[in-house]
């Protein structure tokens, strides 16, 4: 039964199976898990390992080298890609213990991977509530908070977002383990075991998920409240119109949040409660929760290119491919950091790169130049 257990080793086992007791009555003989099934879970681990890899690289070099990037959102999103990044870098290692259905890395490895992971998903929910108490006094208190909402601030409340997540994992820390029981790497829990895995479960539920997003919520019923009044006495100006973008976005990123985390907590909560019967279904439900959680770390890259002008900007750049749209008052190609006022031809745009492809847009009566780095 999955009643605050794993039933076998051979089921994934992603580092949140602390939440969980291992019972030493149950039978090793049951595998839900067989054959094809652990190949396919490694085959989507590591796929979800790579893709999120990649997109969170590219988050952290984009908001680090170019300038226009460092703003207040941007420095609390940088963390958010940092702990997305730690996350999914112990992904291979679980994936490892679920092929071979046993921990082969040690106890030292053991408690690193274990701390890191449960760290950095705390810290997510954190980036996100902080972020959200940001946008909150970005639209409702505007003025007042200018001097709150500053890039030197943001990365002292970033360090201490880190220390408070640190703290709040002691536990892990001081109890993650290779178990005897089936030399997985989890929790070894003292006496009584099932108390202390009940506190756990619903002191990591509350502090690292409900509570946070108790606090989200209320911050966007405010700023929503805020917003209807304004708009109704005054029209949309250039700076509110940028502010509505950035808490669309924020307010995006942390509903996404939601929905990949709360299968999870779910499971957690009702695990408590009622015996989940050990079946190949409830397996794959439970697997499926799990690299949820994972998808999330390789949605947040893609998210920042769609709804961030700047970072969509600033991707294309790193990528090397630039998309340059020449007006009769100003150039556009794609660098964050680069002026706005330059007076270029198409005869000039076309000079950009030996290797540009230009054409016209009917629509629009611009010539568009399409520069692609072939290195």
């Amino acid at each position: 039964a999955f009643s605050q257990v794993v039933p076998t080793p051979s089921l994934f086992l992603h580092s949140y199976l602390h939440l969980f007791n291992i019972s030493s009555n149950l039978s090793t003989q049951s595998v839900p898990f067989q054959g094809s099934s652990t190949l396919m879970t490694a085959v989507i681990s590591l796929t979800v390992f790579m893709v999120g890899l990649t997109g969170n690289t590219l988050a952290i070099y984009v908001v680090l080298r170019y300038a226009k990037m460092k703003t207040v959102t941007n420095i609390y999103i940088l963390n958010l890609a940092v702990a997305d990044e730690l996350y999914i870098i112990g992904l291979p290692f679980l994936t490892t213990q679920n092929v071979l259905s046993y921990w082969p890395f040690g106890s030292f490895l053991c408690r690193v991977v274990m701390t890191a992971d449960s760290m950095n998903q705390f810290t997510s929910i954190f980036c996100l509530t902080v972020m959200s108490i940001d946008r909150y006094l970005a639209v409702v208190h505007p003025i007042r908070s200018t001097k709150w909402r500053h890039p030197r601030v943001a990365k002292v409340v970033s360090t201490a977002v880190w220390a408070v997540s640190f703290v709040v994992v002691l536990p892990v820390v001081i109890f993650s383990d290779v178990q005897d029981t089936f030399n997985s790497c989890n929790m070894n829990w003292p006496e009584p075991k099932n108390v202390w895995s009940t506190a756990f479960i619903l002191y990591t539920a509350t502090v690292g998920f409900f509570g946070p997003l108790l606090i989200i919520c209320l911050c966007y019923l405010l700023i929503v409240i805020k917003m209807k009044s304004s708009g109704a006495r005054a029209g949309f100006t250039k700076r509110r119109r940028s502010e509505r973008k950035v808490t669309r976005m924020v307010v995006v990123i942390v509903v996404v949040f939601v929905l990949c985390w709360l299968p999870f907590f779910i499971i957690n909560i009702v695990n408590l409660v009622v015996i989940i019967p050990e079946s190949s279904a409830t397996a794959g439900i439970y697997f499926f929760a799990v690299i949820l959680s994972y998808a999330n770390s390789c949605a947040n890259p893609v998210l920042y290119g769609f709804l961030s002008d700047n970072f969509r900007q600033s991707f294309r750049k790193v990528l090397c491919v630039r998309s340059v749209r020449c007006k009769a008052n100003g150039v556009d190609d794609g660098d964050p950091s680069a002026p706005r006022t330059e007076k270029t031809t198409a005869h000039d745009c076309i000079r950009l790169s030996t290797r540009n492809q230009a054409y016209h847009d009917p629509q629009s009566s611009q010539v568009v130049c399409v520069s692609v780095c072939l290195n």
